[in-house]
């Protein structure tokens, strides 16, 4: 953000911010569609049944996991990425 004055650093602060909003509600839709597609099956209950539940903790885990590790790989990528241009 070098060579930016301070209004322009405060408007592109703001775009990120609700850039990463939106990429992260996206994350929570995409988490709450593919855990019920997947788990859900019966609507004899309002409640989920030890099955189902089980099923949704285990497939919120599984994605929350997954997102974590690609956060990882897109940091290790960056940093090597960065060591080579400063080279």
């Amino acid at each position: 953000m070098e060579g930016l004055n301070q209004k322009e650093q405060a408007t592109l602060q703001g775009i990120l911010e609700a850039k990463q909003m939106k990429d992260f509600m996206k994350m929570y839709s995409n988490l709450v569609h593919k855990c019920f597609s997947d788990c859900i099956n019966e609507f004899v209950s309002k409640s989920l049944n030890s099955k189902e539940e089980t099923c949704v903790i285990r497939c919120a885990n599984k994605f929350l996991k997954h997102s974590e590790r690609v956060g990882q790989r897109f940091t290790e990528i960056n940093v090597q990425q960065a060591s080579k241009i400063g080279s």
